[in-house]
């Protein structure tokens, strides 16, 4: 697969800069099932442009359509490959590291699948801050698996003291006011978060626990 990377950058998002190159990647059934989509277009030129809807948020949604020869945006990243071009939003490349858009054939004729595990939450930079540090195991590790018991838990503020740094959180959904939240809390998100961003000293909890309207154990 021919990837052309260039080292142009903009502006900043979660502490580091928009690369203008991207390690996504179409997997050969997937150039092939793409090439005999162009081709039935019949336009010379044409290519795929491949954005995030909602990047960054529970709502991220992979995106793919035509890119007509007059539609291109200078400012896209341009992955030539054997038969058509790839176009990459410039804003979505974060939220596309890692991505994979694969293609498999079934009894019924197929499926294009999107693999993107940033598109919720891009990878964090080296000079990212604790909180977007926090942020980032949070959304792209932590509250995938709370999701299962209909919950969620986010950063309110890092409180840094003499006793170290505090990271104080908020629960929600099924969390919320569920007998088990402490076993998650000190179980789960506080040894991730330990195991994860080494010089958090504290994990506390700030929800109202009170409300149990949508706990999942009572």
């Amino acid at each position: 697969m021919s990837e052309q990377n260039t080292q142009d950058t903009q502006d900043d998002v979660q502490g580091q800069e928009i690369p203008k190159e991207s390690n996504i990647k179409i997997t050969e059934s997937a150039q092939e099932y793409l090439a005999e989509l162009l081709a039935k277009q019949e336009v010379e030129g044409i290519g795929v442009r491949i954005f995030v809807e909602h990047p960054g948020t529970p709502r991220a949604e992979c995106c793919m359509s035509y890119c007509q020869p007059d539609e291109v945006d200078e400012d896209d990243l341009q992955i030539p490959y054997a038969k058509f071009t790839a176009h990459i939003d410039a804003p979505s490349i974060p939220y596309l590291h890692d991505a994979v858009i694969d293609y498999n054939k079934d009894r019924f004729g197929g499926q294009l699948t999107f693999r993107a595990p940033n598109s919720k939450v891009p990878q964090v930079g080296a000079n990212a801050s604790i909180e977007e540090r926090i942020n980032y195991v949070l959304q792209s590790e932590i509250n995938p698996q709370l999701a299962s018991h209909g919950g969620m838990v986010e950063l309110l503020e890092v409180i840094e003291d003499d006793a170290g740094k505090t990271a104080v959180l908020k629960f929600g959904g099924g969390c919320q006011g569920c007998a088990a939240v402490d076993v998650t809390l000190r179980q789960g998100v506080e040894v991730q978060l330990k195991q994860q961003i080494p010089e958090l000293t504290h994990v506390v909890d700030e929800t109202d626990h009170s409300v149990s309207t949508n706990a999942y154990y009572k």
